[in-house]
């Protein structure tokens, strides 16, 4: 497929996000892009993005390699998603969503890591910034981190293996176990939904008082400090939050227990009120100068372990490098392998 890309709409911890039109359709997509050397992890998003097809999963639309300014790039094309993250939505909103539409957006959420938990697999890395909103709501993206768990073990959270893809994910959204290097496994995806709760009630951190990694993850993982529930939530929202952030990853409540829990009740998606706000969306990328006369050549088309559970907090912290922590600037740096 021949295309153009356009403006730069997004950075990943290595990748690149623009937008793109097709030469032959017209039709704008998203475009992830990385220099073909460095591109294994984006190759095995795109193999997981590929078996996937859901309304709340953000569609796959194909993959391909092309040479810009000398360079080989190994490109993922997926839905364009208008009106941006969650995270962008949030400011948007002044710093704080309405409980309504918070509601309206975990069902959204939960429906996709129902799916997806459904089929063995793990987001890992669930936060404002990896949910892409449009006309027709929320949906998850980012499969950047995701892993595969044995679908008989997935009801506890537990790891498939201790030979699976090394725990990663953004500190501030990781859960307990996943701090301590233990296991990352469904359950790890509910607490950094309730994180991401309290992301679109408050606007700010889920942890406050945060000096450093290493000090944030030695919090999590062996403080046995609960995280602070907003006292302004209803009592259903508040109730709903302390299933999300149980610190026994095998008390949380599964993706299916939440979908029927009360809270949810009240996030009615024939609302008006929902339905204004969802389809009230910015001004239309195709409105904006953002079209470079860029040419693509398509002459390639292809398609350890550590010592004790503090020495892994230690590690994670050193290698989630030197993070800029003013929550408002949105730049959380993903945590991956380091030999990655």
């Amino acid at each position: 497929m021949d295309w153009t890309r356009g403006q730069t709409i997004g950075h990943g911890s290595s990748a690149t996000v623009s937008v793109a039109k097709s030469h032959w359709s017209n039709e704008i997509f998203a475009v992830k892009s990385v220099e073909l050397t460095k591109s294994k992890l984006l190759q095995e998003e795109q193999k997981i993005l590929s078996e996937l097809s859901s309304p709340y999963i953000v569609t796959y639309k194909g993959y391909d390699v092309t040479k810009e300014n000398d360079k080989l790039f190994f490109n993922l094309m997926m839905e364009y998603m208008s009106d941006g993250t969650l995270s962008d939505e949030i400011w948007k909103q002044g710093g704080r969503i309405k409980e309504r539409l918070i509601g309206y957006y975990t069902k959204q959420i939960l429906q996709g890591l129902e799916y997806i938990h459904s089929r063995g697999i793990v987001h890992c890395d669930i936060k404002g910034q990896n949910i892409l909103l449009g006309k027709t709501g929320a949906k998850i993206a980012d499969f950047g981190c995701s892993r595969c768990v044995d679908p008989e073990e997935q009801d506890s959270g537990a790891v498939a293996s201790s030979t699976s893809k090394p725990i990663g994910g953004t500190p501030m959204f990781m859960a307990p176990e996943v701090a301590r290097g233990e296991e990352q496994g469904c359950s790890a995806d509910i607490w950094a939904l309730g994180c991401t709760i309290i992301e679109m009630a408050t606007g700010g951190s889920p942890w406050t008082n945060v000096t450093n990694p290493a000090a944030l993850l030695y919090q999590i993982a062996f403080s046995g400090q609960s995280l602070e529930i907003p006292k302004f939530l209803s009592l259903e929202a508040k109730d709903f939050l302390s299933k999300c952030l149980t610190r026994d990853a095998r008390e949380r409540w599964t993706a299916k227990e939440l979908l029927k829990h009360p809270f949810l009740e009240q996030s009615n998606s024939n609302s008006t009120e929902i339905q204004d706000f969802v389809t009230s969306s910015p001004t239309s990328i195709l409105d904006q100068h953002i079209w470079n006369s860029e040419t693509m050549d398509y002459s390639i088309q292809t398609v350890s372990s550590m010592d004790s559970s503090l020495q892994r907090v230690r590690e994670m912290g050193i290698n989630s490098g030197e993070p800029n922590w003013r929550w408002a600037d949105e730049r959380w740096v993903t945590v991956r392998s380091s030999s990655e």
